[in-house]
């Protein structure tokens, strides 16, 4: 009788069990959060827009170029999987892209992940600045209590419209920076009773390999100084 089987069986299992979790963790976006004013957690996730499942995901978009627009890796693909919406209202100049200018949405059955879009426009690439991206932010975060939105994703996509005028993790840092405030002003309206009553528990960006560890080292440090920002402002 071999007594060893039982014991080799056992190792078997444990090799494969230890494989199926390491598989599954391979999987599994890189993802790291920080915690905001009014109970929020901001996080930066290694993930893309098309596949990330949301309330509400956010862009950025670059103001139309009468010369060609670009459209690179998750901009291409996003686009792509809308059927080409964003290059045929942004070439019908419907949605040109000037700083503030926003376009809802909700996308085709089976199309992307996520429930609902909003694409807000930061102007002329050659004016790119990071106190538009702030503004940017501050429109995202109001925009998102207007629309109930709990869990909102926010993809810059500036990379993959062909600008790299703005270190990333800094850009990131701005519109967080400017969504933390913004959304201080939206809790205080609603614990006055002037505006009706929404939480948005996460706000997460959405960011490629080699700009994850630069946004979540920008992004940490713009949600703690805000955070302290927040933490002083006057009482209404």
């Amino acid at each position: 009788m071999n007594r060893a089987r039982p014991l080799q069986y056992a190792a078997t299992s444990i090799f494969v069990f230890a494989w199926l979790v390491s598989a599954d963790a391979a999987e599994a976006p890189a993802k790291k959060s920080f915690e905001a004013p009014h109970a929020q957690s901001i996080s930066i996730e290694m993930i893309g827009p098309v596949t990330q499942t949301t309330d509400l995901q956010i862009l950025c978009i670059l103001k139309h170029d009468p010369a060609g627009d670009k459209y690179l890796e998750a901009m291409d693909d996003f686009n792509q999987k809308l059927n080409g919406l964003l290059s045929q209202v942004r070439g019908r100049g419907e949605f040109v892209g000037e700083l503030g200018e926003t376009l809802f949405f909700t996308p085709p059955a089976n199309s992307i992940a996520p429930k609902r879009v909003l694409l807000i426009g930061v102007g002329d690439e050659a004016g790119l600045t990071l106190e538009k991206l702030k503004i940017v932010g501050g429109i995202a975060a109001r925009e998102a209590v207007r629309l109930k939105a709990s869990h909102v994703s926010f993809a810059p996509t500036l990379r993959d419209q062909g600008s790299s005028r703005l270190d990333v993790g800094e850009g990131d840092a701005s519109v967080a920076a400017g969504w933390v405030l913004a959304y201080d002003t939206e809790k205080k309206l609603q614990a006055k009773g002037l505006s009706p009553s929404a939480d948005v528990s996460e706000f997460v960006f959405e960011a490629g390999p080699k700009y994850f560890d630069g946004a979540v080292t920008k992004v940490a440090q713009a949600v703690k100084e805000t955070g302290t920002a927040v933490g002083k402002r006057s009482a209404w």
